[in-house]
């Protein structure tokens, strides 16, 4: 076992010192709060909950059986490769937060609930943050990020750290979504031969695989969505600005949000609570002061579609798989048998004119943003620009470039500052196009609560070789905006999952969850992976 190996897997040697009962073969003797397959895993948020306040259940018994799940099918069984790295500290924080309980104080509803995270938000513990590359191997921020400190005061277990499509997808114009340096090629639970899309790839798939309770993502253009709809599970962009964008490894300040990945809309509504909060590190979550803090679990109704205006936007996001069609127009049918009225279609004008500036833009403030975090890193950074990123990859083409280049970090690092007229006509193209002229305008005209479209389609085969071969996606306009997006299944082609986005206004989250609670409740479609090796023949 190798130092990469001890640091992911080492935390499982602690369970007997902290629980007293001794491990036996995959699974764990004695008091075990579930056992089985992924379906027995696959256990709601508020039902943990509900098992620890009866006593059937601690965070001990609970995040060591998550632990042991992963050690058998992340690095053993199907390898799916989701997990870098388990928090050292897991059951010694389990262990706190029992004790806790036992005293009769309990947080709140993920109190001893085990989050994973994405390997690009900060964590300052005896965890890395590396976004996948061995250039920031051994890298300890100085304090948690935003998010990471929100989590640990509502009671979450920080379990571990996900894999990701390196550098968060920016790296290689034929990169293939879900490989990292320190990682290697994640794979889709349900296909092993699919790709779990990115760029939070391992969060989606540790979610689909029950490796944890919910997960944390993060999205500059559908690296939440995507991977939610390739995995089969429940993500929400937010609004740029909700959720603090501090101590998270940057591409763009413009587009970049972190988002909860889970089960069940119901567990992303619980966690998406915890996230927020006004950040004075993230000028951008003053945006949502005047708003004051929202309880999203509030807009759980399962009759929330009845009299919702639901417009389908049809050009640009429908058409490129006749599988992801057949599927998402049954979806639509399906909400309005659930009384929605139906806008179809409902297109958004100014969709695929600005892909170009949004590239762009996403070049000059990658090499702006990245180096501003890599200097917040202090004197014992391992890499102190984007310069140094591309050296080090150069230095170690073996280890970091065995199947793709670094052809975007390139195009990135040749960027001006933030102040040539270039960079700030195409920002503020993209805002016009994206909102005003976008999906605020097509929501006024149609008079739409919300919006929907296909995530995108089944999930293809990984090539290594090529990169990814995306079908379809809708991503964009949302991504752009900074408006909120939401995955949620929609139906399966050949046991490969599919996904339908409901996307609208800025703060418009309470809308979004509203309606994809009522279609989840209606639908159920989410099923549990079955780890099948490829499609048959």
């Amino acid at each position: 076992m190798d130092r990469r190996d001890f640091v992911r897997f080492g935390a499982v040697a602690g369970v007997a010192a902290i629980t007293g009962r001794p491990l036996a073969g995959s699974m764990l003797d004695g008091g075990s709060a579930f056992t089985g397959g992924a379906k027995q895993f696959a256990i709601p948020a508020l039902d943990l909950q509900a098992g620890m306040t009866s006593g059937r259940m601690t965070s001990v018994s609970i995040t060591k059986q998550y632990i042991s799940r992963i050690g058998e099918l992340d690095r053993k069984g199907p390898t799916l490769r989701h997990v870098l790295e388990i928090n050292p500290d897991a059951l010694a924080i389990a262990d706190s937060l029992d004790r806790e309980r036992k005293s009769g104080r309990v947080r709140g509803p993920l109190h001893g609930i085990p989050i994973l995270l994405k390997d690009n938000i900060d964590t300052a513990d005896r965890m890395t943050t590396t976004a996948g590359s061995l250039a920031l191997e051994g890298s300890i921020p100085l304090q948690d990020a935003f998010i990471a400190a929100k989590l640990r005061a509502a009671g979450a277990v920080l379990l571990g750290k996900t894999n990701l499509s390196e550098w968060a997808n920016f790296r290689s114009t034929h990169s293939s979504s879900g490989w990292s340096g320190r990682g290697g090629q994640a794979k889709n639970p349900y296909v092993l031969d699919r790709n779990p899309c990115g760029s939070s790839s391992g969060s989606g798939g540790a979610v689909s695989a029950s490796f944890c309770a919910a997960a944390i993502g993060t999205e500059t253009d559908g690296s939440i969505v995507c991977p939610s709809s390739a995995n089969g599970i429940v993500g929400i962009k937010p609004t740029l600005g909700l959720v603090s964008r501090s101590g998270i490894i940057p591409i763009a300040h413009s587009q970049d949000t972190a988002g909860p990945m889970a089960r069940t809309v119901r567990d992303a509504a619980i966690i998406l609570n915890a996230l927020t909060g006004i950040d004075p590190r993230d000028p951008a979550t003053r945006g949502a002061q005047a708003r004051g803090l929202i309880d999203y679990t509030r807009a759980l109704d399962p009759n929330g579609l009845r009299g919702a205006r639901i417009g389908v936007a049809r050009t640009k996001f429908f058409g490129y798989s006749d599988v992801t069609d057949k599927i998402v127009n049954a979806a639509i049918d399906a909400m309005k048998a659930q009384g929605a009225v139906i806008v179809d279609p409902a297109n958004i004008e100014t969709a695929g004119k600005f892909d170009d500036s949004e590239f762009d833009v996403l070049l000059y403030e990658f090499k702006a943003d990245l180096n501003a975090y890599l200097a917040g890193l202090g004197p014992k950074a391992p890499v102190r620009t984007l310069q140094e990123i591309i050296d080090f990859n150069d230095r170690n083409k073996d280890r970091e470039m065995p199947w793709f280049g670094q052809e975007i970090m390139v195009m990135a690092q040749k960027k001006g500052p933030l102040s040539e007229k270039k960079y700030r006509d195409e920002l503020a193209k993209n805002v016009r196009m994206s909102r005003t002229q976008g999906i605020d305008a097509t929501m006024t005209k149609h008079k739409l609560d919300a919006i929907v479209a296909p995530t995108g389609g089944p999930p293809w085969t990984t090539d290594l070789i090529n990169g990814d071969h995306f079908s379809g996606a809708s991503s964009t306009p949302a991504a752009v905006a900074g408006y909120p997006n939401i995955n949620v299944p929609a139906g399966f082609w050949h046991n490969l999952p599919v996904g339908l986005s409901f996307f609208g206004r800025a703060y418009s989250e309470p809308t979004l969850i509203k309606l994809a609670y009522a279609y989840e409740q209606a639908s159920k479609h989410r099923r549990a992976p079955q780890f099948i090796p490829t499609l048959a023949d």
